[in-house]
């Protein structure tokens, strides 16, 4: 379960959904690929959950007291019941029935409180592990309402740990901005327990960071990111591992924020970190990184050299099928793409298309989705717009159904909308760009800059079909999300300027 004192996590790990370990005296979180193509999110911070002691009684001496479920020795059993029969691997369905009748008793034995909040959270986690993800919501919620956190330690952990696992579950369902307020509020309660500068805030603060990534709230971020780098310089000796993660991150902001040579600036702090502790592919993966950086200043043949580096280590660590090494497959071809070398980049689409095919155990399904649209991008480059479109629609048709990749998915829909658009497929294009909206939209979205240019496409779509008013409305919308995110005087904003004064034109306003 999360709580105050957190948990060492390497930068480049995943995100969590709930499992549990031998022990039952505490929950821990295990990874799974977050929507977002952008960034790999890190575990919340974790905490060992006070012990509930189970009482030294047999089940069927407590089911003789059942019918009353108030009977005070019956929730701990239960409880461990629960924890138990998922660690065995047996079925969930038989746990998650322990865990709701352990809150039941709780609830009646000893009415709201830790021992309630905390079966809760049980419960809430087996839900998730089962794909429930809607019924988790309101669980935690009473898990949270169950507790003051004003009434000791034990009462802030478990309230940190049921607002950062809400917080977890609204990411999983892709509702970003529920995902936040959830986290906002935990990392308040731990800064009022432990202090603004105590360490273990900074593992709370990156986490925060990297979900204003995924939403696109770039200073938000970096104020935040900031925020943890200036807890190392109080704790930390000089280059630790931790604030070397943290520089990763704020490479991550800077570099959405167009500010390349900054970004760089921390790739190479952090790299040096990694070497200095023999850290090989944690080095390996800031090599691609800092290629990215150099794509992005032109610096072509530093990209390809720093690429190549990568591939070098990642080949020898995990052979030469693993997905990792199709990524920089991918990374290269895009190089070799912009440089006019069409031959070698198509090379290395294929090799890339050739590992994603079939994929090694275990990788990620939003991985394999998030090479084919990157691979598709490439073959849109060169021309080859049907191949492209067909690497799109295995994408989506792998993400279809997997919880919690709203984003994602929208993501592929509007980069399908552009290839149907730039063939004249218009209709289509404006079935996908709706689709795209609508899944932004619900996952809370809406103040993006991304959420402005596809209201922009869709507009443009929509006016080609001679659907004027709709183009108009269209327009407006993305008009005031641009100026607000990007000012006025941004590229994006005047193209919309321009596209809405045309539509204007066409209405005889």
């Amino acid at each position: 379960m999360l709580g105050l004192v957190s948990a060492k996590t390497t930068p480049n790990a995943t995100p969590q959904h709930v499992s549990f370990p031998q022990n039952d005296n505490c929950i821990h979180k295990n990874g799974y690929e977050t929507p977002s193509p952008l960034l790999k999110r890190t575990p919340s911070p974790s905490f060992a959950k006070p012990k509930i002691k189970p009482p030294n009684k047999t089940l069927q001496e407590l089911r003789t007291h059942e019918s009353s479920l108030d009977n005070p020795d019956l929730g701990p059993f239960l409880l461990k019941l629960a924890i138990d029969t998922v660690a065995s691997g047996d079925n969930q369905d038989k746990a998650l029935d322990y865990a709701a009748r352990a809150s039941i008793s709780f609830e009646k034995s000893s009415g709201p409180g830790l021992d309630l909040a905390m079966s809760l959270q049980v419960e809430a986690a087996i839900y998730c592990s089962m794909g429930r993800l809607e019924d988790a919501i309101p669980v935690l919620e009473r898990s949270i309402e169950a507790l003051d956190h004003k009434n000791g330690s034990d009462h802030a952990v478990a309230k940190f740990s049921g607002f950062m696992q809400l917080g977890d579950t609204y990411s999983m369902l892709g509702r970003v901005d529920r995902s936040i307020s959830s986290y906002e509020s935990g990392l308040k309660i731990q800064t009022e327990t432990l202090g603004d500068l105590d360490p273990s805030v900074t593992e709370t603060c990156r986490y925060l960071a990297e979900a204003y990534v995924q939403a696109m709230q770039f200073d938000e971020a970096e104020k935040l990111c900031q925020r943890s780098l200036e807890i190392h310089r109080v704790h930390n000796a000089p280059a630790s591992l931790e604030e070397a993660g943290d520089r990763r991150l704020m490479a991550l902001i800077y570099e959405a924020k167009g500010d390349y040579e900054s970004a760089l600036e921390h790739l190479v702090l952090a790299s040096m970190v990694m070497i200095a502790a023999g850290q090989e592919n944690e080095v390996a993966a800031i090599d691609v990184s800092i290629g990215n950086i150099y794509v992005s200043l032109c610096r072509f043949d530093e990209a390809i050299f720093s690429y190549q580096k990568a591939l070098t280590v990642f080949k020898s660590i995990r052979g030469d099928d693993h997905c990792t090494i199709a990524s920089v497959y991918i990374r290269l071809a895009d190089v070799y793409c912009k440089t006019g070398k069409l031959r070698e980049s198509k090379s290395y689409c294929e090799n890339a298309l050739r590992i994603l095919s079939k994929p090694v155990p275990g990788i990620a399904t939003e991985e394999i989705a998030s090479g084919l649209t990157e691979i598709s991008a490439i073959y849109q480059a060169l021309n080859e717009h049907e191949e492209a479109l067909k690497l799109l629609d295995m994408a989506m048709k792998l993400l279809k159904d997997t919880p919690g990749q709203h984003s994602m998915i929208a993501g592929i829909e509007a980069h399908m909308g552009v290839m149907f658009y730039k063939v004249g497929r218009y209709g289509e294009a404006r079935s996908s760009f709706k689709n795209a909206v609508a899944k932004l939209r619900a996952s809370g979205k809406t103040r993006s800059v991304f959420f402005g240019i596809v209201l922009n496409q869709m507009g443009l779509a929509s006016a080609q079909l001679y659907r004027i008013d709709e183009a108009a409305q269209l327009f407006q919308e993305a008009r005031e999300i641009l100026e607000q995110e990007c000012g006025s005087c941004h590229l994006d904003t005047i193209g919309v300027y321009s596209n809405l004064a045309a539509t204007y034109d066409a209405m005889g306003r």
